[in-house]
């Protein structure tokens, strides 16, 4: 009778290691491949996100296509890859972009920008940015809050490569009374 209790706790203590062994597995290939959360570090982004905001990140989307205008990414800082940086995707491969006076120009037309911050005590942003061209395989990023936002308007950042996207900002879940789907 012993035996058999002791086979039985056995088999028990082997269906809990198989089912905590699945479930470490099923969520690192989750967090690695398909969601991820992000905590929302500064105010370049404001106010469309708040600093320490947590967003969900779906990383599986970009497998499947390229990033699009206005998307939100977060991707790899191209000069320290150990950071993640979170900026609004304004012009894709093959696009040009340029900025006269803040105002952003892509393939030579003025877009509308009503997620930017036009509050700031700083006053509004003036920026100048030479007509380039974007190569293929990457992206022209900037941050929602212009006077205080590291970007590609700035060497360091430049243009983005595809292969540093991580994902799409998906939805800001934390604090919950600010939950919401982002575009």
């Amino acid at each position: 009778m012993s035996d058999k209790s002791g086979e039985s706790f056995q088999d028990s203590l082997n269906d809990w290691l198989v089912s905590i062994i699945v479930a470490v597995a099923l969520a690192f290939c989750i967090r690695t491949f398909i969601f991820e959360p992000y905590k929302v570090e500064g105010t370049s982004m404001y106010p469309t996100l708040f600093h320490q905001e947590r967003l969900i990140v779906n990383k599986i989307i970009y497998f499947l296509e390229d990033p699009k205008r206005n998307e939100i990414v977060v991707f790899r800082y191209p000069k320290d890859e150990s950071r993640d940086f979170i900026k609004r995707v304004i012009a894709v491969g093959g696009d040009t972009v340029e900025m006269r006076d803040g105002a952003v120009l892509i393939n030579g037309k003025k877009i509308d920008e009503p997620y930017t911050w036009k509050e700031d005590p700083k006053g509004l942003n003036h920026s100048n940015y030479r007509k380039s061209l974007v190569p293929k395989d990457h992206i022209f990023v900037l941050g929602d809050n212009r006077n205080n936002s590291e970007d590609s308007r700035f060497a360091d950042v430049d243009f983005v490569p595809l292969r540093l996207v991580k994902g799409k900002a998906a939805a800001v879940f934390w604090p919950f009374e600010r939950f919401r789907k982002l575009p």
